[in-house]
């Protein structure tokens, strides 16, 4: 279910980490967008820059050059303070870590963003939280009485409760086994194709990746290829190894 509107937009995104001699261009003069009710998969060979990609197009690290908006909204503009509420207000974020608090109940959890942007959430809508991702029965375990997959699915109902206008998932994947990957990956798209979530996320695994509409591979900090479409893991994990013979 897609939206036709852009909600992330990169124009020549550059990244760079110091100075002089030792100056590391980790983004290249990136363009690109991510249309509203899509799933990306960004991927690439190690140090291809796609995490700086994700953390410039996320607002948690700014650009040296070039622009980056989400909803619209220019985050160069932006000084730390409104910077900080957008990212509450409109970005949501899985990591492969989960990030749970560990004394926290499920549903305490997911009512973490709500709480800090100091508003009271519903348990209707805590549960209705879980219950999207299958854990409807859940909510009062702590995250020592989950497995991984479970605590992943309920990292994702955090990053959802706000409603945001984007999710970036970094390796959310990552630490779980394949049954499990495939439940929590199950879970994205569903929300995806149900609710026109925006969703996108930095993968190794060509066969998360297949769970996207479209691939962005990139290579040396730039855009070297792009699958659009529902692409096979074989065929993305061809494109990744032509890249990775390049890259060496």
């Amino acid at each position: 279910m897609t939206n036709s509107t852009d909600v992330v937009r990169l124009w020549s995104a550059t990244k760079r980490y110091g100075s002089g001699p030792r100056t590391v261009t980790a983004l290249d003069q990136v363009t690109t967008t991510f249309t509203g009710g899509t799933f990306t998969a960004v991927m690439g060979p190690s140090g291809s820059g796609k995490s700086t990609l994700l953390h410039c197009a996320a607002g948690l690290d700014r650009v040296s050059e070039g622009k980056v908006d989400i909803d619209g909204i220019d985050l160069g503009g932006l000084g730390e303070t409104a910077l900080t509420l957008l990212r509450r207000d409109r970005v949501g974020f899985v990591f492969q870590a989960f990030n749970l608090v560990s004394a926290l109940t499920a549903e305490q959890n997911v009512a973490l963003p709500l709480r800090l942007a100091g508003r009271e959430p519903g348990r209707a809508d805590l549960l209705a939280a879980l219950t999207e991702v299958g854990l409807g029965h859940r909510g009062r375990h702590r995250p020592s009485e989950l497995s991984g997959g479970e605590q992943q699915r309920v990292a994702i109902a955090r990053a959802l409760i706000t409603r945001p206008a984007v999710l970036f998932a970094d390796e959310p994947t990552g630490a779980l086994d394949t049954k499990t990957s495939r439940d929590v990956l199950t879970r994205l798209r569903d929300v995806v194709d149900r609710h026109g979530q925006t969703v996108v996320m930095v993968t190794h695994d060509p066969a998360a990746a297949a769970y996207a509409d479209r691939v962005l591979l990139l290579a040396d900090g730039r855009i070297a290829d792009e699958l659009h479409g529902r692409t096979g893991a074989e065929t993305i994990a061809a494109r990744m190894a032509a890249l990775e013979v390049v890259a060496c």
